[in-house]
């Protein structure tokens, strides 16, 4: 098999209201190639401004969810990159990722199994759900490569699980299983392997039933409140929840409660 037709793709689908994404490289535990990398930032960019979408799913093919950058490939040639080339590329692919899904006024969903790495691990923790199997291993192992964490690893971790165990994830490179990873709170739960996809789904389809818009302004909330103080926090969530009040979901909220019904909520 050539380079070239190793280089894998991401697949989408649409399920309803809910995105599908799946990372499809499992001969390479489903490592991002540049390709695979940019057409995530395309694929999210475009999910951004869908109104039609009310829940995003991203999953690995095969065995494993994602082993990070393909650094290998990346670096394989006779030509080396230019001085600067990391910080020129960078915030416009892996990191971008990893800020859209953080960003994205969406619920977003992983499902891990097998190994996520890296950017692979990042991008699972910055869900906002991450269900994984209990065998799943979530792994750092940036200074084990001799460069500094980046894709967020240094922010995400230490506001996840605290400090302490961020640097045992960062510096001394500790793997920690996904039956670890849910009891320190890094991720939202673990499951048998067999259960993984119907719990993972549940769960998606639940947050796809629910009221979009107010969905993503706590969302946005709860990210700004965690540099803002508390009052800062308090004035944006009033104008979070002027503009929730003015959505066809505010008054189906209100008349379920009054006719003591659940809600059918339409993401609008």
């Amino acid at each position: 098999m050539t380079d070239a037709a190793d280089d894998g793709v991401v697949e989408t689908s649409r399920d309803g209201a809910i995105l599908r994404i799946t990372l499809n490289r499992p001969s390479r535990r489903n490592a991002l190639s540049r390709s695979m990398t940019d057409t995530l930032v395309a694929t999210l960019t475009a999910a951004a401004t869908d109104d039609s979408l009310r829940a995003v799913h991203i999953r690995g093919e095969g065995s494993d969810f994602c082993a990070g950058v393909d650094w290998v490939a990346s670096n394989a040639g006779e030509r080396r990159p230019r001085t600067g080339d990391i910080l020129r590329r960078q915030p416009h692919t892996a990191h971008r990722v990893v800020e859209l899904v953080h960003t994205l006024h969406l619920p977003v969903v992983c499902t891990v199994r097998g190994w996520a790495a890296a950017l692979g691990c990042n991008l699972a923790l910055a869900a906002d759900f991450t269900v994984a199997a209990k065998d799943a291993v979530f792994w750092e192992p940036f200074l084990g490569r001799g460069f500094s964490p980046d894709s967020g690893s240094t922010w995400l971790l230490p506001r996840l699980v605290g400090l302490a165990r961020a640097k045992r994830m960062l510096l001394l490179g500790e793997r920690v299983s996904g039956a670890d990873a849910a009891q320190w709170g890094l991720i939202h739960a673990a499951v048998p392997e067999n259960e993984l996809s119907a719990v993972s789904d549940e769960l998606v389809e639940r947050l796809a039933s629910g009221p979009t818009v107010a969905m993503g302004l706590a969302k946005q909330s709860m990210h700004y409140g965690q540099h803002a103080s508390l009052s800062d926090t308090m004035i944006r969530e009033l104008y979070n929840v002027e503009l929730s009040c003015r959505t066809t979901d505010f008054k189906e909220g209100l008349a379920a409660f009054r006719d003591k019904r659940p809600p059918e909520f339409q993401g609008r």
